[in-house]
């Protein structure tokens, strides 16, 4: 930019600034140009933001997203009181639970379990519980399989709580089974998968011909238990207000056997072993919670119970 000085009129000593074309109008329009393309630019990005999740409600200053606000939903739900009344295993057991990490290799070092051949071969479905999948049963599939049974998976993935459409897709898997044995499958079902197996011989009695429970909190309240505010935390919803209907102390009307043990950390021998008429019979392991699946103890008891079966 120049700027040139000339005397004013009449020779005074007072000098004119001569501004020549200066660009300033230019750069205060391209400036204008280049805010109000700022502010397109903020405005589309605000735009795609809300546009990038289905069904996403607009940002509001001061409330969480609905992500964050059902995070914080079971929070709250796991934070709740233990009810009155409500009967933990002790922490001792809750510790024990622990010495699970070192099965693998006290199974390395033991020479493998002795399994009898089954006097009546049975078709097998395992339920696995809480927080596990069928990875977690496979030792005792294998010798169920050693044994002469057939088994096969519940076909679900990990048991992350129950909901309707879940229990419908078990139902589906239990008559896809039936349609392909053609007959009454047995049901073995590990801590919260004892206490599915035991609905589901509710619900369909005509195709399960027995249901085994492991360490499955069946009895008393929801709460005698170590596990329940995870329970709240992954699924969403009390456990004594599940998304389905359910009366877990009712026996279902084919043979039940529940199968508890005095050391379980997790969940309340009391809750796992029931009352009479709440099962047919009671069988008491030594294992932990974890341990079931993998115990020779437990895993014997049940082939005894898989024989007895008519």
């Amino acid at each position: 930019m120049e700027n040139k000085a000339r005397p004013c009129n009449g020779g005074s000593a007072r000098w004119q600034v001569s501004v020549g074309a200066l660009p300033w109008p230019d750069e205060t329009r391209a400036w204008d140009r280049e805010l109000v393309k700022r502010k397109q630019t903020a405005a589309e990005r605000e735009r795609m933001a809300s546009q990038a999740t289905f069904d996403r409600e607009p940002i509001v200053p001061g409330r969480l997203e609905p992500g964050w606000r059902e995070v914080a939903r079971r929070v709250e739900l796991a934070r709740r009181p233990q009810p009155e009344g409500a009967r933990n295993p002790a922490l001792r057991f809750l510790l024990g639970e622990l010495g699970e990490l070192g099965e693998p290799i006290r199974r390395a070092l033991h020479p493998p379990l002795a399994i009898a051949h089954a006097r009546n071969r049975r078709v097998v479905v395992l339920l696995p519980g809480f927080g596990t999948s069928p990875w977690r049963m496979r030792y005792m599939a294998r010798q169920l399989e050693r044994a002469g049974h057939t088994v096969k998976r519940w076909g679900m993935g990990f048991n992350l709580g129950v909901s309707p459409e879940l229990f419908e897709r078990l139902s589906e898997r239990i008559r896809s089974i039936h349609e392909r044995y053609g007959e009454s499958m047995m049901l073995v079902g590990w801590s919260l998968g004892g206490v599915f197996a035991r609905e589901l011989a509710k619900r369909h009695p005509d195709l399960i011909g027995k249901v085994i429970t492991m360490g499955s909190p069946f009895s008393g309240s929801p709460y005698d238990n170590n596990a329940w505010r995870i329970y709240h935390l992954v699924a969403g919803h009390p456990v004594d207000a599940p998304p389905v209907e359910a009366q877990l102390s009712v026996k279902p009307p084919v043979e039940t056997v529940a199968i508890w043990s005095p050391r379980d950390g997790i969940v309340s021998p009391r809750a796992s072993c029931g009352q009479p008429g709440e099962r047919d019979r009671a069988i008491a392991v030594r294992c932990t919670h974890v341990g079931f699946p993998n115990s020779p103890e437990c895993i014997r008891a049940v082939l005894a119970e898989l024989d007895r079966s008519e």
